[in-house]
């Protein structure tokens, strides 16, 4: 099991089994880590070879959804940040420090509502007396839930199950674990194809956002689908293509 799936199951058992039946309409610790992470990868600062995101995060709840957290807020807090930190190591995201997620009230929000700010801060130290240096805190994005459920929802209902990303062909299937995963006959791609019409590095799947796409780089026979020859193609579950004499599917799954 992976760190990052055995942090999800933390938060689901501790919490969810707790609160889930107790406060329906309240906000569940799962809802709380699935936002978190789409705040990182919604403000990524993109430097000339790095990825920079927020390290602190400020919960704000209404003071009946904080209140069942009072017990165990340390805890939350602290699963919420290596839930952050390992999706920041997935996706190679750099954090000035590491991720800190803190707690706070605010009356003028109900029940199920929750807001979530974000900071980059720097986490040199500074000589006595100068203040510190911060960015700027952003505006804060408000969360109202769609629907309540009637029971604990699975970190798969709420979107936080590990989504799998797969190429396959000829009965081999291989995961994309990379925002830029280069495909080719090259051993130094990082989904090797044996196939002697494919270039040594033939296209590249590249994540923007939560849309994955096929880029060709200038291969020699290029990248066909349905016969048309393609230069960038929107992938989808199930999307087909081939490059050289072999054809390629790509699929989406929860894990």
């Amino acid at each position: 099991m992976s760190v990052l799936r055995t942090i999800e199951s933390k938060l689901e058992s501790l919490f969810e089994g707790v609160f889930g039946r107790a406060f329906r309409t309240n906000v569940q610790p799962v809802e709380l880590a699935r936002k978190l992470v789409k705040e990182m990868d919604d403000h990524r600062n993109v430097s000339v070879s790095r990825v920079y995101v927020p390290n602190e995060y400020t919960i704000y709840l209404s003071a009946p959804d904080r209140e069942q957290f009072s017990n165990y807020e340390e805890s939350l807090c602290d699963e919420l940040q290596d839930y952050l930190a390992e999706h920041a190591r997935r996706e190679s995201y750099v954090l000035l420090t590491p991720p800190r997620v803190k707690l706070e009230t605010d009356e003028d929000l109900d029940v199920g509502v929750f807001g979530i700010a974000t900071r980059l801060v720097q986490g040199r130290k500074r000589e006595e007396g100068q203040p510190a240096t911060e960015a700027e805190p952003g505006a804060t994005m408000i969360y109202k839930p769609v629907q309540q459920p009637t029971e604990a929802a699975s970190p798969v209902e709420l979107g936080v199950a590990r989504e799998v990303v797969t190429l396959s062909w000829n009965g081999q299937r291989h995961e994309v674990t990379k925002r830029r995963a280069t495909i080719g006959r090259s051993k130094d791609c990082d989904i090797q194809v044996p196939d002697p019409n494919v270039s040594r590095r033939h296209a590249e799947v590249r994540q923007e956002g939560a849309t994955y796409w096929l880029i060709d780089l200038d291969s020699t026979n290029g990248v066909e689908v349905h016969g048309k020859r393609v230069k960038r193609l929107k992938l989808e579950d199930g999307s087909r293509f081939t490059i050289g004499s072999t054809e390629i599917v790509f699929a989406r799954e929860q894990e």
